[in-house]
């Protein structure tokens, strides 16, 4: 056809490029402006565009919504000096970097805003350097790092258990339990110091180092069951504790009641009294700590001299001394009890958790990147030594079964007499039998018979005990402080609450003392303790993955200085610490998992409003650039085609509807760009620009629409629209449809405008973009709403940018919108004063409270329109009137629209031109044509008669309309009429007019079919008619899209680039 787009695609034109005669050829291509020309009418247009008012820098508030760890508020910018050097000395003022503005490298830049250890200070921003100036008395902390993870480590299992695992599991494989752990915790610790030492480390420990490394998500899940399994942990010690004491009162027959309920009395009393001593600070606290480690050092060094020193009054109770017979027979398991190898191991595993006590005080070390890898892995060392040695010892001069009867000495042959003790002169074989009270299987206080001097084992088993769980009540409330903190979780900012100079989380303290004080009531140490393994080994293996995590991200941010650590080999650490999860007890690692997942699920669904910097970031980062770079070495298909669509919608909230059709048809499918062009007559302010572009960004994720904001300044708005068209989009993800919103008021405003609108279109084509107009009869624009409800708010700090008002005629500006004047926003909400919104939540507010507000007819109705494709659609159709071939692109969006759950109730119709005596033929084919695209319709409709004449009066109402724009050269000389089209090309000539006026009709007689036949639809889909650049005038192509598009439901005008994006074949 004569009117269809010349295909290869021509250079983009300036606003000022335009023929110079009007005498037009059909089918010739305008003729190109001479290089550096530009007509007058050009520089007219550019300079009689109206600006957008921008915000005065000196005026604007700061940007509450910004995270302050990710970006500084615009106030901050111009804080005091940046230096305060108060020295005399004229050496500052002849030093680098102390004479000039630019500031050299300080390490207190990168101070975050709450950092412990040092202010916090601003270096001069690029604005201040680039901008034209304006012609108007602490404790070693390492020590007490490694002092906390030996105590913890050191706990109940040392002096209680420990004779016990031997007794069970034999020498060699309680030295294999102790190695399991040590490994375990080695790998756990090396990851642990290889976190903490790349960045400062705040209070929270484990949570504080997974959360930062993996992503709320992780860190809120673990964090929290690390919280529980630490105060579980004061549990344990103190039944630990309490058993001594029972045993002690028994030993003198003084028990109050019985031995549970005695275990539970003490244990009550003892967690009160270490409740207090932790709410007395800190400094107490780690004063007891130090008193209570001389005292474990000293029972550990009494037992090992007891051990050398053996009595014949302690053989009767089985010990001996160090004897090869013993150790031979002691070096087997004899699991009793249905005990098994992990059974043992994860009564076991909780004396190895204290690796991580002295990073749960993070905050309160003085340099935690120094003090948490030192302190951590010499523990680990010492410890494990320790525990080996005693295992060892143990089992080399203590049988399993004694009686603790003098009695019982050997008489007669050794022939019936097997065990080791019958080697030394006693017979303990009845113990089989059971009810023997002596040796390492029934004795939890051997340890006291061996040692020199029993009663300091005592202390050293309430030394143990007690600091443990000291440093596990301190630690929980520290976790969970910090947890609370981050607001991952609802309701429970009330525990994040700290009091005194140290923020002490008292509320956290109560806390761990109710759960701490309910397991204390269960009064049994085997059933306490494998509870909190898994947990523990949960929190392990996600510290080790974090680190695997982050080196695989490959982050330029993931810089430890702590340098011996693998990826590797944390990988292997966190698969072992799951494997060992399971074999311990697998229904606890499936239940924890469970715990783990939910609570992971939650917080993603919440989307906590929180950047850390995570590996989780840098590794969607690397897996986005990688599959872009490798999608651009693919080439494009058909079956693949997607619209990814620039949206020519201003600042996002003020044209709601345009929105969310497209985000309807784009969502999970395909790209969508917010493109707003600023243009005005003052220079650009960019900063003000990029800090609206993170701002609306925030708005379209508080919004869920999937979708990208990119604003640009121009001259005008064609120009703009130009920068966005040839550089939005990365590779291939790239927009290939511009959509944007109806001209509504074209005849009211200057047809400058029009000439810009239109323009914009054929720069579209000429680059190979599909073209989508939206019309609502109502309107699309309401940020003159927005306005008048921002002026009619008292402002509050923050407000002056809440929402940014449009003044330009853009592209979709609506001869629908009223003045000011008719609108009043006074009532607009019965709170309306107390309210402080923030840019994000000002459009959902204002639909929120619609009816209150005092808005025209008109405004109610364009309010109503703005929110109807949020709503889910009634039953109804979605009219597709594919008239010409554009590829497909007419047929492919409302299939679109009808996959997704707010459409999937309309039926989609479609409507094709036909000739009369070819009805039924032409709609067997095209029903033939949409079975193999696979798309589903109701009906089609071949209309015979297209072509026939409009009614006359819809006819004289084309006329009337164009008659204001036509150039009427017939009536003036042929030099006058030039430079009048010259000047203003936008002019209807009368050639042009009679040219096309079989297309004019075409329009007309569009319309009247529309109303008759789709009147009632949800959403009318159209083929959009072309203009041929260069011979078919602005207004006359304007007034085919008005004529075509008036007084109909809402309408979506489409046009392919040509290109097929349906294909049949699979």
């Amino acid at each position: 056809m004569s009117d269809q787009p010349s295909s290869p695609p021509s250079a983009l034109r300036s606003p000022g490029s335009s023929q110079s005669r009007f005498q037009v050829d059909p089918v010739a291509d305008a003729p190109k402006t001479p290089p550096g020309s530009r007509s007058s009418a050009g520089e007219e247009s550019k300079s009689r565009v109206r600006a957008v008012n921008f915000l005065n820098p000196s005026d604007a508030a700061p940007d509450a919504g910004v995270n302050g760890d990710t970006v500084r508020s615009e106030a901050s910018l111009h804080s005091s000096s940046h230096f305060s050097d108060t020295h005399s000395s004229t050496y500052y003022l002849r030093t680098f970097g102390h004479n000039t503005v630019d500031a050299v490298p300080n390490i207190d830049f990168y101070r975050q805003t709450a950092a412990p250890l040092g202010e916090k200070l601003l270096r001069p921003s690029l604005s201040e350097l680039h901008d034209e100036l304006d012609k108007d008395s602490l404790m070693n902390k390492k020590f007490k790092r490694r002092i906390r993870c030996m105590l913890n480590i050191w706990g109940v299992m040392l002096f209680i258990r420990m004779s016990w695992i031997v007794g069970q599991a034999g020498i060699a494989l309680s030295c294999a339990i102790v190695l399991t752990a040590i490994v375990v915790t080695s790998i756990t610790g090396l990851s642990t110091s290889a976190i903490a030492t790349n960045g400062f480390v705040r209070g929270g420990g484990a949570y504080y180092l997974i959360s930062r490394s993996l992503g709320p998500e992780f860190g809120g899940s673990i964090g929290l069951i690390f919280a529980f399994a630490n105060a579980v942990a004061v549990a344990m010690y103190v039944v630990g504790f309490a058993e001594t004491v029972v045993e002690l009162l028994d030993s003198i027959d003084a028990l109050m009641t019985d031995e549970i309920n005695d275990i539970r009395i003490v244990g009550t009393l003892t967690v009160i009294l270490l409740l207090g001593i932790s709410l007395a600070g800190m400094e107490w606290e780690a004063k007891a700590q130090i008193v209570l480690l001389v005292i474990l050092v000293a029972a550990i060094c009494n037992y090992f001299i007891g051990s050398f020193i053996p009595l014949k009054s302690k053989e009767p109770q089985g010990f001996f001394g160090y004897n090869a017979a013993i150790m031979m027979e002691n070096m087997g398991p004899d699991f009793r009890d249905d005990e098994t190898f992990f059974s043992v191991f994860a009564i076991f595993f909780p004396a190895a958790t204290g690796i991580l006590a002295g990073a749960n005080i993070s905050g309160d070390l003085a340099d935690p990147q120094l003090a948490i890898p030192k302190g951590t892995l010499l523990a680990i060392l010492i410890t494990g030594v320790v525990y080996i040695a005693v295992a060892i010892s143990n089992g080399s001069c203590i049988v399993r079964d004694a009686t603790g009867d003098d009695n019982d000495t050997l008489v007669g042959s050794l022939e019936n007499c097997t065990d080791a003790a019958c080697t030394l002169g006693y017979d303990f074989s009845i113990c089989k039998e059971g009810g023997c009270k002596y040796g390492l299987q029934n004795d939890f206080q051997v340890m006291s018979l061996v040692s020199g001097f029993g009663p300091l084992i005592t202390a050293g088993i309430f030394s143990a005990t007690l600091s443990s769980a000291l440093a596990s009540l301190v630690s929980a409330p520290k976790v969970f402080q910090a947890l609370c903190k981050d607001k991952l979780y609802p309701g429970m900012h009330v525990f994040a609450k700290g009091y005194g100079k140290n923020k002490e989380p008292l509320r956290a303290y109560v806390l761990t003392f109710i759960i701490g004080l309910a397991f204390i009531l269960i009064a049994e140490l085997n059933i306490i303790a494998p509870i909190i393994s898994n947990f523990f080994l949960a929190s392990y293996a996600l510290i080790n993955f974090s680190v695997f995590h982050a080196s695989l991200a490959n982050s330029p941010g993931w810089r430890p200085s702590f340098k011996y650590y693998n990826k590797w080999v944390s990988l292997a650490g966190a698969v072992l610490c799951c494997v060992v999860m399971f074999v311990i007890n697998w229904w606890a690692a499936l239940f924890t998992n469970v715990i783990v997942l939910a609570l992971y699920i939650y917080v993603s669904y919440k989307k906590p409003d929180v950047n850390w910097g995570s590996s989780t970031q840098a590794l969607m980062y690397n897996q986005a650039l990688t599959h872009s770079l490798h999608l651009t070495g693919v080439e494009d298909h058909i079956k693949n085609f997607r619209p990814q669509c620039l949206v020519m919608s201003g600042y996002p909230n003020s044209r709601p509807a345009l929105l969310y059709l497209v985000h309807a048809f784009t969502k999970d499918v395909g790209l969508m760009v917010c493109g707003h062009v600023r243009t005005g007559y003052r220079r650009p302010n960019y900063k003000d620009m990029m800090n609206e572009q993170v701002r609306y960004q925030r708005w379209l994720l508080k919004t869920r629409i999937k979708a990208f904001y990119t604003p640009v300044f121009a001259d005008d708005l064609r120009q703009g629209a130009q920068y966005l068209l040839q550089t939005t989009g990365l590779g291939r993800l790239k927009p290939n449809t511009l959509v944007f919103g109806f001209k509504n008021n074209w005849r009211d405003g200057e047809m400058k405008d029009v000439e810009t609108y239109i323009n914009t279109i054929h720069d579209a084509f000429d680059l190979q973009f599909g073209v989508v107009l939206l019309r609502l009869k109502e309107g699309l624009d309401i940020s003159h709403i927005q306005d008048e409800f921002q002026t009619s708010q008292e402002k509050p700090p923050g407000m002056k940018d809440l929402l940014v008002s449009i003044n330009i005629k853009d592209f979709d500006s609506d001869s629908s919108k009223p003045s000011s004047k008719s609108t009043s926003c006074q009532n607009f909400s019965p709170d309306s004063d107390q309210k402080n919104f923030s840019p994000e939540e000002a459009l959902l507010w204002i639909m929120e409270w619609t009816p209150p507000m005092q808005l025209s007819p008109a405004d109610e109705k364009l309010l109503a329109a703005s929110q109807q494709f949020q709503k889910k659609q009634s039953k109804g159709t979605i009219d597709v009137w594919w008239l010409f071939d554009d590829g497909g692109l007419t047929l492919l969006i409302p299939y679109l629209l009808t996959n997704k759950k707010k459409w999937r109730d309309c039926k989609i119709r479609v409507f094709i031109g036909g000739k009369i005596n070819r009805i039924d033929h032409d709609r067997r084919a095209m029903a033939a044509l949409l079975s193999k695209f696979r798309i589903d319709f109701s009906d089609i409709t071949v209309l015979g008669d297209i072509n026939i004449k409009p009614k006359k009066h819809n006819k004289k109402m084309f006329e009337e309309m164009i008659e204001p724009y036509r150039l009427k050269e017939d009536d003036m000389e042929q030099e006058a009429a030039e430079k009048l089209k010259a000047k203003e090309p936008w002019r209807i000539t009368d050639n042009e007019l009679e040219l096309y006026r079989a297309k004019s009709n075409r329009q007309i007689r569009l319309n009247e079919l529309l109303k008759e036949y789709s009147s009632i639809a949800n959403l009318i889909v159209i083929t959009m008619p072309l203009a041929r650049k260069g011979t078919v005038s602005s207004a006359l192509y304007m007034t085919w899209l008005d004529t075509l598009t008036k007084d109909l439901p809402p309408i979506l005008l489409v046009r392919g680039n040509h290109q097929s994006v349906l294909t049949f074949y699979s």
